[in-house]
């Protein structure tokens, strides 16, 4: 298990960024959450096997969101053991 912390950067809200990791993050074995931030970034902190992550993210990547994505900065993190599911937060 891995876990990655990915900030988003360009026109990422008010455009169902956060919606549409949600619908993606349905075809993948990830847990973990997508937000806003006040200075217009989105945040995403996922977990699951190298495998899936790396899917995932790619898959938002490459969806409809690509047009509006500027730059994305990713870390690794430890893995999200309390997540359940993925989710919006705020």
């Amino acid at each position: 298990m891995i876990g990655r912390q990915v900030f988003y950067e360009g026109r990422v809200q008010g455009i169902g960024f956060r919606y549409t990791c949600k619908q993606l993050a349905r075809g993948y074995e990830v847990v973990g959450w997508v937000r806003n931030l006040l200075d217009g970034r989105v945040e995403l902190q996922c977990s699951g096997t190298v495998d899936e992550v790396e899917a995932f993210l790619e898959a938002i990547t490459e969806s409809e969101l690509k047009s509006h994505i500027k730059s994305v900065t990713t870390a690794p993190i430890p893995p999200l053991s309390d997540a359940r599911g993925f989710e919006i937060t705020r």
